[in-house]
């Protein structure tokens, strides 16, 4: 899921994202402002675990708020925003490597204000029966 590394970044736009409904699912985390293209949204930190525990927590407490940086596991299920962070096909946003401990969230476009800031979960399945507004309107023009 983490992609190249990326120090550059230094200001957050993290005190602009805020928590709400999604239409796309569950709750989302939306911006306040206009965010530009290639821009540091929010680090992405939580408690840093191993595959082992990973995979345990995503089998015994159907935990599924973790990221990869590439050799550990961030586990961002007791973070406040941005385990609400949705999946979309064509998103807003990317994760690029920080460190041992941190990831960025890093915008692929300019984010208007309420728009829904999402990612691509970067996984197989997710695909198979993907309900992401992308799919969701290419779904609409094949019913049409």
């Amino acid at each position: 899921m983490a992609r190249n590394k990326s120090q550059k970044y230094s200001t957050s736009w993290e005190k602009h994202i805020y928590v709400k409904d999604s239409s796309i699912h569950g709750k989302g985390i939306f911006s306040s402002v206009k965010i530009p293209e290639d821009s540091l949204v929010m680090v992405i930190k939580g408690e840093v675990i191993d595959g082992f525990e990973c995979e345990r927590r995503e089998e015994e407490e159907n935990n599924v708020y973790i990221f990869w940086n590439g050799d550990y596991y961030i586990d961002t299920f007791k973070t406040e925003k941005i385990k609400y962070i949705n999946h979309d096909c064509d998103p807003n946003c990317i994760v690029l490597d920080r460190d041992d401990k941190s990831l960025n969230l890093v915008s692929l476009r300019v984010i208007e204000p309420g728009e829904e800031i999402t990612m691509d979960y970067g996984y197989e399945e997710i695909y198979e029966n993907c309900s992401c507004r992308t799919c969701a309107a290419k779904a609409k023009v094949v019913l049409e």
